[in-house]
């Protein structure tokens, strides 16, 4: 049974994996900066594989961070479907909405 705990609990997942991913995004194109400004000083070749390691490692995250979206996404509005069907009243929904709003305009450009 859903309730308006529930609800919320799953928006500020929603929201917090949001930031996670512009957060991941952000380390990507430093790390990227980084290496390209590596190779262009000719650093020393242990020095960029290990740099190229790291930023292997940030772009991994990326699809992961969208895949862990993706699926609270699915489960927020699961969840909120639920509520409206049984009548429930909150700010939790209204908030819920414009989280599934947020979401989706974060999730949909990838998709394409």
């Amino acid at each position: 049974m859903a309730t308006l705990r529930n609800l919320k609990i799953k928006t500020s997942t929603c929201k917090r994996i949001v930031k996670e991913l512009r957060s991941y995004e952000k380390e990507v194109e430093k790390e990227a900066a980084k290496t390209a400004d590596m190779k262009e000083k000719g650093a020393d070749p242990y020095d960029l594989k290990q740099q190229e390691n790291v930023l292997a490692e940030s772009r991994m995250m990326v699809p992961d961070c969208h895949k862990r979206l993706e699926t609270a996404l699915a489960d927020l509005k699961a969840t909120l479907a639920e509520l409206k069907e049984s009548n429930e009243q909150g700010a939790e929904i209204g908030e819920a909405e414009s989280t599934i709003a947020e979401v989706e305009a974060v999730v949909k450009p990838t998709e394409d």
